[in-house]
């Protein structure tokens, strides 16, 4: 056996060993789908390899294969397997990029193939909330609320200055009791509020992300070295907890960084 091929196996040991990450209220088919595209998008399966057929791939999840059949026809869709009739389902020989279609911290959203963007905090404090503060996150105009403001950087260069705001006091108490006594910790780490979040279990649940085309401004272009005048695009995205609002960002990308891709489906 090649050798390639022996570290591949034992990559793909390892990624099933792990425990499936399940939220609270969460499909199963989307936990399923979740692991496998990660698995995929990481090289744990290569390009042109044959997938596990669902009754194994349902044995070594731990999951019926129910949502295992559902997953698999999703990451069809996504183009990321093709099926080869009376043969099986094999990994595309060219992975579409993820774009901006899935809620996703935007670290992962904006990162390059094999590139990571760094985060380094900058700020996070209370302030008096703004008219896109209160009416994201549902709060009177009287409220304070948190923000974690952060710059991303690919190779050390500035690419994108993230702002992102939560509710304070008994708003957020009454939301999540656990984010509430761990937000302080969430917010030292070098990632996005919402990268923290996700990795400690609290998901939100589907978001809202527009775009706008607008000048870098005083402020975010200190951030990014530019010009004020230089144009960015903005981000704004929003999302909820249990059908409340919890949590809104804004994310300025610097002129250079590349495109941005929204995957889109075809409804006939």
């Amino acid at each position: 056996m090649p050798i390639s091929n022996t570290i591949r196996s034992t990559a793909q040991d390892a990624f099933f060993q792990r425990p499936l990450d399940h939220a609270v209220g969460q499909p199963l088919r989307v936990s399923v789908y979740t692991r496998l595209a990660e698995g995929i998008r990481r090289g744990v399966f290569a390009l042109g390899e044959m997938l596990p057929r669902e009754t194994e791939l349902s044995m070594m999840l731990g999951v019926s294969r129910t949502p295992v059949r559902e997953a698999l026809m999703l990451l069809e869709e996504d183009g990321l397997l093709t099926t080869r009739r009376g043969v099986g389902r094999f990994v595309t020989d060219s992975i579409p990029r993820n774009g901006l279609e899935l809620l996703r911290p935007f670290e992962v959203a904006l990162a390059e193939s094999g590139r990571e963007l760094d985060v380094q905090p900058i700020r996070f404090e209370l302030e008096g909330t703004t008219d896109f503060v209160s009416n994201r996150l549902a709060l009177d105009s009287t409220a304070n609320a948190w923000i974690r403001e952060s710059v991303l950087t690919l190779d050390d260069a500035p690419v994108a200055a993230v702002q992102e705001h939560l509710p304070a006091g008994r708003y957020l108490s009454d939301i999540s009791p656990r984010l509430f006594a761990e937000l302080t910790e969430i917010a030292a780490e070098p990632r996005t509020v919402l990268a923290a979040m996700n990795a400690r279990g609290i998901t939100v649940g589907n978001g809202v992300v527009q775009i706008v085309a607008t000048d870098a401004g005083p402020t975010r272009s200190k951030i990014l070295g530019v010009t004020p005048k230089t144009p960015v695009l903005v981000l704004t995205q929003s999302a909820e907890l249990g059908g409340v609002p919890l949590y809104a960002a804004k994310c300025v990308v610097a002129p250079g960084y590349g495109a941005l891709s929204v995957m889109q489906n075809n409804p006939n």
